[in-house]
């Protein structure tokens, strides 16, 4: 009994060390590098999304937003390929360790086995749905390459919802980005709180999708 409850807290604190760490670059001369390494792993495998280090570089520097928003896009696009290449050439060799090992992001059988059920109808809505929402993206383009989906309408589909995701967050930033400054800096941290709720509500909609 006391596993169960203390496994969901030691999650919740770890998960906001790495957030922590990785908005700490918004604030080094490598925000920008970061931001392309982080919006690349995240479509295949890293748990934090890059809208967190996205929000406060747009906001620090206004005028680069756009520069920003394609930068994120196009790391992010690269990523989901090498996360579908990842389903369709290695599965069979790495699959077993990443659902006993990664299941706290998102890497269960269970969603991978929804995600396959749901690309037999809907394939290129279910990848532009994952770019665009709070659903696993990584999740999305590893089974992606499992199902074996059209690649060309699975890259299109995801540079089409990751550029307007980015384009839509880095655009309200860089122009509100003043306006927005003193409510961000007063609630910082109870947005980043539900930041986190809307991404851990990401898994949990998967949940409830399979009933």
């Amino acid at each position: 009994m006391e596993s169960t409850q203390t496994q969901p807290v030691t999650w919740w604190h770890w998960h906001r060390r790495l957030y922590n760490w990785v908005v700490h670059f918004a604030n080094t001369p490598h925000g920008e590098r970061a931001l392309f390494v982080l919006s690349f792993a995240e479509s295949s495998f890293f748990p934090v999304p890059p809208d967190v280090l996205l929000m406060p570089l747009a906001l620090g520097a206004p005028k680069k937003w756009v520069r920003f928003a394609l930068t994120c896009s196009i790391a992010s696009v690269f990523g989901g390929i090498l996360g579908y290449c990842i389903g369709i050439f290695l599965w069979q060799q790495i699959g077993t360790w990443v659902l006993t090992h990664l299941s706290g992001i998102g890497m269960t059988q269970a969603n991978f086995d929804l995600f396959q059920k749901w690309y037999d109808d809907y394939d290129f809505w279910i990848v532009f749905t994952c770019g665009f929402t709070p659903l696993p993206y990584k999740v999305c383009t590893i089974t992606a390459g499992i199902a074996k989906i059209n690649f060309l309408g699975f890259v299109i589909a995801s540079a089409m919802s990751r550029s307007a995701r980015f384009f839509l967050v880095a655009g309200l930033f860089g122009w509100k980005g003043e306006k927005m400054r003193p409510f961000i800096e007063k609630y910082f941290n109870w947005l980043s709180l539900a930041f986190m709720i809307l991404l851990i509500g990401g898994f949990m909609a998967i949940k409830w999708m399979k009933h």
